[in-house]
């Protein structure tokens, strides 16, 4: 007779969170979401509260643990994120992060204002579709997008006229001249391609019905593209930012939640004339993947994937396509979770400063407000061969290691491989695949360590050898 597990009858399944996140009646096929909100896991706002000093101090190691067992509750997600991506030091108090943030609204306002007179349509409720420049600089008459901009133009002309503000005395029409600086046409050659992109992105949600939303995508990916002269836009930012303008009702707090983010995956979208950006961390999975299943490796680059091209867009994008859009956002705040360094903020505010710190920034004190893949990083530090890599690399070579047998038995070529991975897509389990990573970093750890050591071993053993070696020819 089968017994009966007490435990799982009276085990919490947890409160959908699709709700907070709307999908259009039409659209049939979008795969649920597998994350729950739970009493006792999920970081609720009471909890999120609780946290905080009476003078805004964050104990934000009493809140990690809770994140990456159970994620966030949707109603303070964002705020949380603005933590966990670096926006505001946990050490800070109210007043400080107050301060801050009025500061990043003017300078995204100034941005913005910068943007919107090279381009009148930014920040007019509208966005583009059609190219607007040549790669010469010459303008393309396309008639919408003169409608277009003429539109915003007028309608800047008429809330100046209204709030007082000066005109310029131009002419009713817009006329689009010949462009001659090179950042410029770079910048305009990419403004199309962010509307095609904010055209197709999250299509499925309801947010996305109203053209405001869009727009807002829009101008905070076009601000970006210029705010960023090395990076400018790459196909794939739509999909890291829209979940900002979700969560964030103010643009210019979205924007700066955004930059934080690229700040931690530019590399990737970075292109030079012999390289692609993201070419660094494939070649970190195939390092990865070979040390835990070189079986699998060797198998993958007898096909020719030995690159690691077919696992671009799960590196690019962080899983957005592989995950419904509630369980990406789910995944995306464990990953965080487990990588938080408590010296984040600083890290990008003043970096001088952070490599300045001595051996206090090792203490026991700075480990408990770390995440527990940055602790094991601090563990191994010195003993590793290389840089720390980000929790992603582990991810991907997990959905690999998971998918390792059918990847074996059935691949037969690329086009199988892709295959396989793209069945993943809306089946993988947010918390299992960050288990699974945390998993994999540990052996890969040891491993590597292990490797480290009988480098070691043998140089040194090769060293004390050649001393032999000279001492029996001097006694000689």
């Amino acid at each position: 007779m089968a017994t009966l597990d007490i435990s799982k009858m009276w085990r919490d399944p947890g409160a959908p969170a699709d709700s907070f996140y709307q999908v259009r009646p039409e659209c049939k096929d979008v795969p649920k979401s597998k994350f729950r909100i739970k009493n006792g896991k999920t970081l609720s706002e009471r909890k999120w509260r609780a946290a905080f000093s009476p003078e805004g101090y964050l104990d934000i190691g009493k809140t990690l643990g809770r994140i990456h067992r159970g994620g966030i509750h949707p109603s303070i997600r964002g705020e949380v994120w603005e933590f966990l991506l670096g926006c505001y030091d946990p050490k800070s108090t109210y007043a400080e992060r107050e301060d801050i943030r009025q500061q990043r609204r003017t300078q995204y306002a100034i941005l913005k204002e910068e943007c919107c007179t090279m381009f009148p349509v930014i920040g007019s409720g509208r966005f583009i579709t059609a190219p607007v420049i040549t790669e010469d600089g010459d303008p393309i008459l396309d008639p919408i997008v003169l409608q277009e901009a003429k539109a915003a133009k007028e309608a800047k002309k008429a809330k100046e006229a209204t709030s007082g503000g000066q005109q310029n005395g131009a002419s009713d029409g817009y006329e689009m001249e010949k462009e001659h600086d090179k950042r410029v046409i770079e910048w305009k050659l990419s403004l199309h391609q962010i509307g095609l992109d904010v055209a197709r992105t999250d299509r499925s949600l309801v947010f996305y019905e109203k053209q405001e939303n869009l727009s807002k995508l829009w101008d905070i990916l076009s601000v970006y593209a210029w705010f960023d002269k090395d990076v400018n836009y790459c196909q794939g930012m739509s999909d890291l930012c829209s979940p900002m303008i979700i969560l964030l009702d103010d643009e210019a707090d979205a924007f700066w939640c955004f930059e934080r983010l690229m700040r931690r995956l530019r590399g990737n979208f970075r292109y030079t004339e012999s390289s692609v950006g993201v070419e660094s961390q494939l070649n970190n999975l195939a390092s990865v993947t070979q040390v835990i299943d070189p079986k699998l490796h060797q198998h993958l680059d007898k096909l020719g994937g030995g690159d690691y091209l077919f696992a671009v867009r799960m590196l690019m994008v962080l899983f957005r396509r592989e995950f419904s859009f509630c369980d990406s956002l789910y995944l995306w705040e464990m990953m965080w979770a487990l990588e938080y360094d408590p010296d984040l903020f600083l890290t990008y505010e003043d970096p001088e400063l952070v490599a300045e710190k001595s051996e206090e920034s090792k203490t026991k004190a700075k480990s408990r407000q770390c995440g527990k893949y940055e602790r094991e990083n601090m563990k191994n530090a010195g003993k590793a061969a290389e840089a720390p890599l980000p929790i992603s690399v582990f991810l991907v070579a997990s959905v690999l290691k998971d998918k390792s047998d059918k990847l074996l038995t059935e691949a037969r070529g690329l086009d199988d491989v892709v295959k396989i991975l793209n069945d993943v897509n809306g089946n993988l389990d947010a918390k299992k695949a960050c288990i699974g990573a945390m998993k994999l970093h540990k052996k890969y750890l040891k491993k590597a360590k292990k490797a480290l050591t009988s480098l070691r071993f043998g140089f040194f053993g090769h060293v004390k050898g050649l001393w032999l070696l000279l001492y029996t020819v001097l006694l000689i």
